[in-house]
This record gives structure tokens, C-alpha cells and sequence, in this order.
């Protein structure tokens, strides 16, 4: 039962307006990634900021990922929704069973999941071999590897907020590696012609394959989604370039209160 599930830490800052916007970090993270971009789009709206399962304050947290979204909705409540990679898929997922809270859309680096059941096979074996790496190795080692990764190539080690990640556990991340991974997740691609909010769908320049899913996103989810392009960014958008993002973001949904602006894509767009 729904109401048998844990609550999601979360942080709530900003203005006291009608207007909410939920941001929803990426793994290995916790809210504490969005401090840059929360501070600029709390002038004027409500900025709640979420743990997710297995991360931060939501630790102790063990749900799929089906439920995940769920909490997710729980914690933020009606209002636009902003996901970064996990974040992101989470997101896009409360938005498909639940759009009456998801007001509007933004996804940073993510995906709908792994269409090919092969491949999400192979993603279940990497992510097993993940979490078996960071309960042999522990969180510091871990992260240490992680980062060093081709996803972050243009992520500078200042901007990476590695000791706020060092605030997760093994069994966090091991947990939300093998529960909340592409290789366990259920695709979602078949369901985005139905999405309902108004989406933004942006990439880094330099990460070639989310443009790439960005672009084949929006071409499935038709006119409600747009696609934003950063440039000089990589994977982690709201970390190298979060004054440009918080940016895209204000544009998109408009002056605070008035929920999303419509009309044409924010500067950046990059026709789908």
C-alpha cells in the first residue's frame, strides 16, 4: 500500500508563491547538487529539493523503480519538475503516471530507458558489477572512479561536488544501481507520444549521446517537446554550465506564478 512506503528527505526554499519547481538530482548525488541553480530559480518560486532513494538524507530508502516516481510526487507535490540523468528518468516516469503534478517537464541527461532487451541485460551486468565495486571498495574509491569516467571528461574536479556525494553509503548506491538502473527499468519509449506536460529536453554539447536521445525524445513526444542544446557542457549540465541551465529553465516556464510561458523554445533550441 501507498501509504506503507517511506517519505523522501527533501528541502523546501525560495518564494512562497504559488509557483513550485522540484529538482531531482542524478546518482550518486544528493540535493545538494542543485545549489546553484535552486538559489537563482527560487526568486520568486517555491524550489523543493529531493533526495532520492538510496542517496542523502533518503539513505535507508529501498523501493523499485515504479515506486521511486511515486515517492518522487509524494515529496514534491504539484509543480514543474526538474530531472537530471536518474533524476531525469525518474521524472519522466511521474509524468506518465501522474501528470496532474507534473506541470511541466525538463529533463537534463536522460533517457526513457533501454528499448532492446539485450542491451538492458548487458546494463544489468555492468550495474551488478558496479554495485559489487562500491561495496568491495567503498564510497571514496568508488567516486573517485566514477568521475574519472568519459561522461564527465568536461566536469572540472571544483565543480563535481565530490564531498558532498561522500555523504551516500555502499549500500545506498549498490541498491540504487541494481533497483533504479536503465538495465532494470521498464522502458518507457512506447508511452512518450502520450506525455502530457510541456517538455524540455536538454543536453550538453559535448555528450553526444544524450543530444542524440534528446532529439529522438522530442521526436517521439511531438510539439509538447522541445530540445536545448548547452554549449561548452557535458553530461553534467547543472554542475558545468548552471547559471546557463537555470537560465533555460526560467525562460521556459516563464515569469514566476504564471506556470509555463509556451511559445517558442528557449535560447539554445535546437529544432527536433
Amino acid at each position: 500500500m501507498a501509504e506503507d512506503l517511506p517519505a523522501l528527505h527533501r528541502v523546501t526554499s525560495g518564494g512562497s508563491g504559488a509557483a513550485r519547481v522540484v529538482l531531482v538530482h542524478g546518482f550518486t548525488q544528493t540535493l545538494a547538487a542543485w545549489g546553484v541553480v535552486g538559489e537563482r530559480l527560487g526568486r520568486g518560486r517555491q524550489v523543493v529539493r529531493v533526495d532520492l532513494p538510496g542517496h542523502g538524507g533518503s539513505g535507508g530508502v529501498r523501493v523499485g523503480f515504479g515506486e521511486a516516481a511515486g515517492l518522487l510526487g509524494a515529496a514534491g507535490g504539484p509543480g514543474a519538475y526538474v530531472g537530471y540523468s536518474l533524476g531525469g528518468r525518474l521524472c519522466l516516469r511521474l509524468a506518465l503516471d501522474r501528470p496532474e503534478l507534473v506541470e511541466a517537464l525538463v529533463l537534463v541527461g536522460a533517457s526513457p530507458g533501454i528499448a532492446d532487451p539485450g542491451e538492458r541485460a548487458a546494463r544489468r551486468a555492468a550495474d551488478e558489477a558496479l554495485a559489487g565495486a562500491v561495496e568491495r571498495d567503498g564510497v571514496a574509491a568508488f567516486l573517485d572512479r566514477w568521475l574519472a569516467g568519459p561522461l564527465f571528461a568536461t566536469l572540472p574536479a571544483a565543480a563535481a561536488g565530490r564531498d558532498e556525494r561522500l555523504a551516500n553509503t555502499a549500500e545506498g548506491l549498490a541498491y540504487a544501481l541494481r533497483r533504479l538502473g536503465t538495465g532494470v527499468q521498464e522502458p518507457l519509449w512506447d508511452r512518450l507520444a502520450g506525455l502530457r506536460p510541456p517538455t524540455l529536453l536538454v543536453a550538453g554539447e559535448h555528450d553526444p549521446k544524450f543530444t542524440d536521445l534528446a532529439r529522438r525524445m522530442a521526436a517521439a513526444v511531438g510539439p509538447a517537446a522541445r530540445v536545448a542544446i548547452v554549449g561548452g557542457a557535458g553530461h553534467a549540465v547543472h554542475l558545468e554550465r548552471p547559471a546557463e541551465l537555470a537560465a533555460l529553465v526560467e525562460e521556459f516556464l516563464g515569469p514566476a506564478g504564471d506556470g509555463w510561458a509556451g511559445g517558442p523554445a528557449p535560447g539554445g533550441h535546437d529544432p527536433a
